[in-house]
């Protein structure tokens, strides 16, 4: 009733009409340029534009750019460094509203961090793992593909020489082998940072902090512990893929994304759930695909530049430059939306199988 008097009240009057549209055209601009303003880059102390509203994160993004590393592998960085912003600015809050007293979190925070200092080779330590460990270059299946584990080498060499898979199937084959290994990466990873943390717990003085760090040490422990059966589990799978090959009504291709999977079939999830999931499971495979793809087109344009450039030709450098910087912001932005959903679907699985097992 009030919609039609307001509409009748319109009608005829054509000062209130400009009136009413030149305030609904303000509350969209203001609406845009609100939003504009919270996606607008963060500035340090001095003023200047940085990546991160971190310091720490800024320090580790402007020393990657001084690195040898690929466009790829430095989009990854952006986007592991993204996800490590937005968990220290939840716990920040959180720690304002006297959450994590135990400081479990923020312990968290810090192995997190670590292993990403870690998987970039920026921990001070010579990282042995190859620079290029993409899927990129999966379709490069050479004789004598190792992957650096004896295990994993000899199950791969026996599923190559099986004639059970087409072209097609060893590219997926090779994606979770290529998968698997980079699970070993992290667990090395974890594990020396959880012995170094064992070192500096053997030197406290204070009874209170060691209790404190004992905590820690267990929790990591129990993390350490769960990996380890995930990459066992993992193994399986591989080992009875291997020997089995492809089944027609296999659900997902991404190997991420059949972890997670295989992970919600163990978690004791009703039908219902299950289905939900699966469906929820499709779409994410579909960003992990597109994701993909646009590290491809990145990996092409960063070798098309160079091409360019060594060639002189000033427009056409300033072209291709332009055309490079957009897929590496829309590459870095979908790994991280990418990577924010992995983490959101891995949170939702533990809890709902937690769930399940306390009913």
């Amino acid at each position: 009733l009030f919609v039609r008097r307001v509409q009748h009240l319109l009608l005829g009057n054509d000062e209130l009409q400009c009136f009413v549209a030149l305030c609904l055209g303000v509350g969209v601009m203001a609406g845009k340029y609100t939003r504009e303003m919270n996606e607008a880059k963060p500035s340090d102390s001095d003023g200047q534009t940085v990546e991160f509203r971190i310091a720490k994160l800024n320090q580790v993004w402007e020393k990657a750019k001084r690195m040898q590393l690929s466009p790829v592998r430095l989009a990854e960085l952006h986007s592991d460094l993204k996800i490590q912003e937005k968990d220290e600015m939840q716990w920040k809050k959180l720690k304002a509203e006297g959450f994590d007293e135990n400081g479990e979190k923020e312990a968290q925070l810090r192995r997190n961090f670590n292993v990403i200092l870690a998987k970039y080779g920026m921990d001070g330590k010579r990282d042995t793992r190859p620079l290029e460990s993409n899927s990129l270059k999966d379709h490069d299946t050479k004789e004598g593909d190792a992957f650096d584990d004896p295990r994993l080498d000899k199950l791969w060499n026996k599923a190559k020489s099986s004639g059970k898979f087409s072209n097609e199937e060893l590219l997926s084959l090779k994606r979770e082998f290529q998968h698997h290994k980079d699970k070993i990466h992290e667990y090395n990873i974890l594990m020396d940072t959880i012995s170094r943390t064992e070192e500096i717990h053997k030197n406290v003085i204070s009874p209170l902090e060691g209790d404190a760090k004992e905590h820690v040490l267990h929790q990591k422990h129990t993390e350490l512990k769960q990996k380890m059966k995930d990459l066992n589990q993992g193994f399986e799978r591989l080992r009875k893929l291997s020997h089995e090959g492809f089944t027609e009504d296999s659900e997902f291709r991404e190997p991420r994304v059949i972890e997670l999977w295989e992970a919600a079939k163990r978690a004791n999830l009703s039908k219902d759930e299950l289905d939900s999931l699966k469906e929820e499971l499709h779409h994410f495979e579909t960003k992990v695909e597109k994701h993909t793809h646009y590290q491809e087109q990145l990996e092409l344009s960063h070798q098309k530049l160079q091409h360019v450039e060594a060639l002189g030709d000033k427009e056409h450098i300033k072209r291709n430059q332009e055309k490079y910087n957009t897929l590496s912001e829309k590459t870095r932005d979908m790994g991280y939306k990418m990577k924010k959903h992995l983490q959101d679907l891995s949170n939702k699985i533990s809890r709902q199988g937690l769930q399940h097992n306390e009913l």
